[in-house]
Formats: structure tokens, sequence, C-alpha cells
């Protein structure tokens, strides 16, 4: 199989908005939910068939990561009844993990710019059979992974830094085997004991709780400060217990600093698993009804869900839009943004949907030149994605002639004055999926916009460009 990379491109001229749009999108599985179903496929207690599992850089990344460790993928025919990918056929790898296959070679593992990849696979190389050394894109090297390391060191695991301390690229191995064994060997039903500082990131916490059924025992997970985007910590516990592992949660009124996850110990379930689509990846979509005017709908959105997107049903009402919901015949919903092109400002705590602030803050800025101004708070782990998100905000509202500054712990876009409007620029992607959407959403109501690198949407999204044009010319995307 040709894995799915990134390539920086030439500038994208972002199509301008003639008209209000009628339209309805079809998208691809959602990362989040992809990813946690290949990590627990991999482990799985049998072989597991996904159905709409998504197809991009970072998901061929965790495939090829989990290829390394020692499990299997096969293509199948598609027979979900719709889902856009094919079906895929994941065997589980041997225990311990089996990275000496290919011979004494140290196994390497590429990450990319993938968050997942970087946070979910070092736990497991805890439980190789020999260490794995983590590399990625030069971006990859910026982003925090210090806690989760030092999480996993405390527990025995061997962390050798091969370049500056807390980041990539570094060496992760069994160590003396401390994870293999109980952590008390007159109580072998006790759960070895983890903190961590998750509040760079959820996906520390999540990555130790996906391990953590794999330890005699079982783990508990105790962070040490604020959880930032706990929708993605929902969605790794309901994950695990759908695959039948059993997981403790703390009380919602427990005190930070005193809440503990706790995993079960147990292996996943394999079967049969669909993903749902992204929600945040329907961001861009549903906001295009909102600066064009008109209706763009998304099909097979879920009727309950862990995904963060599905906020968007509270926050484009919020951002001057409207939601409609129509019932499909297996179960989902057809989510329907309406919009006039007026815009509105939003005052918002963000920190559980940081990943959906991009689209919010294009909305946001294309607002300050209809007279509204608008704060977003809560999202200063923002600065540990892909790129500085916040920073990289502040510069391209500010290039397109918006007035916009960080805060602590946000982002405030002043409203501009009577008359002025947002002029062309050619806008950064800084090699970040969620900029160049941002970049998009906002040449809906900019003419002259251009993107450096749209390509770099292949991270999640590798149709992003055709479904972006086929939204405005042909009035709908499939």
């Amino acid at each position: 199989m040709t894995a799915v990379v990134s390539v920086v491109s030439a500038p994208w001229p972002a199509p301008v908005a003639s008209g209000p749009l009628d339209a309805v999108v079809e998208l691809p599985g959602s990362k989040s939910l992809s990813a946690r179903a290949l990590v627990t496929a991999a482990v799985a207690d049998g072989p597991t068939t996904l159905h709409g599992a998504l197809r991009s850089r970072d998901t061929e990344l965790m495939r090829a990561a989990l290829t390394t460790l020692g499990a299997r993928f096969e293509e199948l025919p598609d027979e979900s009844g719709g889902c856009a990918d094919a079906a895929l056929r994941v065997t589980p790898a041997p225990r311990p993990f089996p990275t000496r296959a290919d011979g004494d070679a140290v196994a390497r593992i590429d990450c990319g710019l993938a968050g997942t990849v970087m946070r979910f696979i070092p736990p497991l190389a805890a439980l190789a059979d020999a260490p794995v050394v983590f590399d990625g894109d030069a971006a990859a090297r910026r982003r925090p992974l210090a806690p989760l390391l030092e999480a996993l060191a405390a527990l025995g695991a061997e962390v050798e830094y091969l370049g500056e301390p807390g980041f990539l690229p570094v060496r992760v191995g069994p160590g003396d085997g401390a994870l293999l064994r109980p952590a008390d060997p007159a109580r072998p039903d006790l759960p070895h004991q983890a903190g961590v500082d998750a509040s760079g990131s959820s996906q520390f916490l999540s990555a130790l709780l996906l391990v953590g059924c794999l330890l005699p025992g079982g783990l508990a997970v105790t962070p040490s400060g604020p959880v930032p985007s706990l929708p993605h910590v929902a969605m790794t516990v309901e994950f695990l217990r759908g695959r039948g592992v059993t997981v403790d949660e703390p009380a919602p009124d427990a005190p930070v600093g005193a809440r503990t996850w706790t995993v079960h110990p147990g292996t996943p379930q394999g079967g049969t698993l669909v993903i749902e689509p992204d929600l945040s990846n329907a961001g861009p979509f549903l906001a295009a009804a909102l600066v064009a005017g008109g209706r763009v709908g998304v099909r097979r959105w879920p009727g309950g869900t862990t995904q963060a997107g599905d906020a968007w049903r509270w926050l484009l009402p919020r951002l001057g839009g409207a939601v409609e919901e129509a019932p499909a015949a297996d179960g989902s919903l057809t989510l329907t943004a309406v919009g006039t092109g007026e815009l509105h400002g939003i005052d918002a705590d963000l920190s559980a949907v940081g990943e959906l602030t991009p689209t919010v803050a294009a909305l946001a800025a294309l607002a300050s030149a209809q007279g509204h101004a608008s704060r977003l708070r809560g999202i200063g782990h923002l600065r540990g994605h892909e790129t500085d998100r916040l920073a990289a905000l502040e510069a391209e509202i500010n290039r397109v002639g918006g007035r916009a500054h960080q805060t602590a712990d946000g982002l405030e876009i002043a409203a501009l004055h009577a008359g002025a409007r947002l002029r062309p620029a050619r806008l950064r992607a800084y090699a970040d999926h969620r900029m160049a959407t941002f970049a998009a959403v906002v040449g809906l109501g900019v003419p002259g916009i251009e993107v450096d690198d749209i390509a770099c949407t292949a991270k999640t999204l590798p149709d992003f460009p055709a479904l972006w044009t086929s939204l405005l010319t042909d009035q709908e995307a499939r």
C-alpha cells in the first residue's frame, strides 16, 4: 500500500463564495476515533474489522508504527453500507511486541507530525522486546512530550533522549521489564500507579489509559493538574469500555490533583467496528454556510458521540447561524448549518474543544469586519499543537487586517472600525492542517486569499481542496 504523505504545494487560491450555498457533504472517519481503534485493534484478543477508518497521513503513520510492533493490516472490500473507506482487517501483534523481527537493528518509528503516534505508541514500546527510536518532522521535535515520558520512566520503562530532553527524538524500551510484572508481587491484583502532568495535552492521559489494560494489575493514573480537551479522555474511556475493558473514572466533582482514572487488566476484544465521520473536520464546511449564507449539511452525524466536534451544535448558533437536524434511516442525522452571511462575535471557553478553535477564530475574524469583537478562552494548551496555534492565529488574523492579540489562555479579536475591511493576503499554514482550513474559511469572505500549503490538510483530510471547491462550484460535495 502507498502511504499518504504531506507534500508542500504551490500557493492555493482560496475560493470566494459568490452566493448562498446549498450543499451536503459526507466526510471520512474521525481521526481521533481511528487512532484509538487502530491501537486497540493492534493489541486485541483477536482480529478486528474496521469500517470507515480514516485514511490520511496521520493514520498511515499510525499503521506503520503498529506494524513495526508486530500488528498486520489487510484491506478488505467495503461492506459497511456507505462508509467512505474500504474495510480494514487488523491482526493483533503478539506480546511482547516483536520489534526484533528484522534482526538486531534498532526499530525506528516515524511520528511525522501526528500527536497520536508520538504519544500513544511510546507506552506500547515499553512492552516491546527491545527499545524503539521515535522521531518525526521538524515541527514534531517542538511538540511537548516530557510529561508522558517522565511517567513511563517512573513506571520502569527505559527512556533515553537523543536530542533535547523532553522532546523527540527519543528511545523508549522495556527497561528491566517492570511494566511486565505486577506492581506488588504480594498483591498481583493491585494496579501500577502513575502520575502525569496532562495540562499540555489530554493525549498524555489517554496514552497511559490505552496501555493500562495490558499491565499486570492494570494502571491507575492521576493527573497532577488540569486536563484540557476532556471529551478526548472520555472518548478513550468509552472506546476501551466498548472493547470489553473496565475503566473507573473519577467523580465529576473530584478536585484537580485528586482525580484518578483506573484501567483494569484485560485484553481489548476484537470484532467489527464502524468509525464515525470526523466532526471536527466538519467545522469548516458548516462554517461555510455562515460566511456565504445558505445551507450546508453533513451526513452520518451520530446521534450520540464523544467527539469534540459535536460542540458545533451550540457554537454555530452563537456565531450567527442556526443548526437543523434531520434523522436518517440508519439512526444517524444529517446536521445542517444555516446562515445569512451575518456573523456574531463570541466569548467562549473552548478548553474542552480546543481543536475547533481555528475555525471559530476564522468566523470571529470575519465577524470583526462586521463590527463584532470576540474572546476565545481556556486554550493556552494550543501553543503545543502542530504549531503554536495561538501565535499563528494572531499573526494570520493581523496579516489580513484584523486586530488579534494573545492572552495568557487564549485570543482576543477586536471589532474593526466602521468601514474597515479585511484585506487579501497569502496566509501561512505552518504545516498545520487546521491553520490551512482556517485560511480557507477566511477566503470565503475575503477575495484574494491564498494559502501557502494547502497540501498539509492531508494530515487528516486528504481530499480537502477538492471537497472545498466542490462545495462552492457544484453545490454538493460527495
